[in-house]
């Protein structure tokens, strides 16, 4: 059975945590989000006006080859992050709080309308739902020196975004998972009840 997830959400809402459990629980083949290698990322964190074209364009290329890389792959896929967020979640946000300029943003978005042209879509998509709050708390946590600085008012953008385009979102089945009250990994109640919700997608 050859199927792709999806698993979608803003920082810190625990999308890596998500794909390491189906990874170990189901077998399924692990694709990463590569924002430890994108060179422009401590420096757009910096100073995000001037450098947020330019890793914003990096993600998007590498997003899509990641994408089409899919294809390739044999049995259940899980990714960490599409590049539909990309660009309609974190390049919209950085456009309407001034950080993209009007004919950057025009130009990412007519790069990705033609990207998106050729992409699969995912077979399901898996959102994790987080309060602004909570994610600033795990972000703290975890302490990613380039992540620290990010502004408030940026994060809670993002998840406002998220809440909308996932609200829109009609590409495939959906699993809307309140990953601030229900802990799969922790508590078996909420473990079974994650389980049951993707029963029917596992079974085909």
């Amino acid at each position: 059975m050859k199927r792709f997830i999806a698993v979608a959400g803003n920082m810190g809402v625990g999308k890596t945590s998500l794909v390491e459990f189906l990874t170990q629980e189901y077998g399924f083949t692990p694709v990463y989000e590569p924002y430890t290698t994108n060179p422009w990322l401590d420096d757009f964190y910096a100073e995000m006006g001037k450098w947020a074209y330019h890793s914003q364009i990096w993600f998007l290329t590498h997003k899509f080859r990641l994408h089409l890389d899919l294809n390739d792959n044999a049995g259940i896929v899980v990714q960490d992050r599409t590049i539909y967020e990309d660009a309609e979640i974190f390049a919209t946000n950085l456009h309407r709080q001034g950080h993209m300029q009007e004919r950057e943003y025009r130009t990412y978005m007519d790069l990705y309308a033609g990207m998106r042209r050729t992409l699969q879509p995912p077979d399901l998509m898996i959102y994790l739902r987080c309060s602004v709050r909570a994610i600033r708390r795990r972000i703290n946590k975890r302490g990613r020196a380039s992540e620290l600085a990010i502004p408030t008012a940026y994060l809670r953008g993002l998840n406002d975004l998220y809440e909308s385009w996932m609200d829109n979102y009609d590409l495939s089945p959906k699993i809307v998972w309140d990953s601030e009250r229900a802990d799969y990994l922790t508590h078996l109640v909420d473990r079974i009840e994650f389980r049951r919700r993707l029963a029917p997608f596992i079974k085909g």
